[in-house]
């Protein structure tokens, strides 16, 4: 039986046409990355999402996962990634209404994406800090749009 809160990420379940821009470390400035993700349940407890992105010619396609699950008794939901690069992260997450926020503090560094959810769109950004919180720079927009 499914979890009422884990049902509500039931919007993020399907295919999805994915697009990052807007990042400081792409060049030329402007250059957008198209991708896509499926997200799917694994049973009723956790959603699988499993995000690609096209590498340019000679580079590299980007694949990465993410976990999502829930603690009844933190009453909290949970994200765990991991890349090709063999990156392993855990996210304290939040799911309220149409906005999705991931964040880690870690002592590498802190990070977080924020999105409104839609139906049809997900219209996020990846921000990053290096100095514990106190100032935020954005790393790259992400949008999802329904395949």
């Amino acid at each position: 039986m499914r979890n009422e809160d884990m049902q509500r990420l039931s919007v993020l379940v399907g295919q999805w046409r994915t697009t990052m821009r807007n990042a400081w470390f792409l060049e030329p400035a402007g250059l957008e990355v198209p991708g896509s993700a499926t997200v799917e349940w694994l049973g009723d407890a956790f959603v699988v999402f499993r995000w690609t992105m096209e590498g340019d010619v000679g580079s590299a396609t980007s694949e990465m996962v993410l976990v999502l699950g829930r603690s009844d008794a933190r009453d909290a939901y949970t994200a765990m990634y991991h890349d090709e690069r063999g990156v392993c992260r855990v996210f304290a997450m939040t799911f309220v209404d149409s906005q999705w926020v991931l964040s880690r503090e870690d002592p590498d560094m802190f990070q977080r994406f924020i999105a409104d959810v839609g139906s049809h769109r997900v219209a996020g950004r990846w921000e990053a800090s290096d100095d514990h919180g106190a100032t935020w720079r954005k790393d790259f927009d992400l949008i999802f749009e329904r395949a």
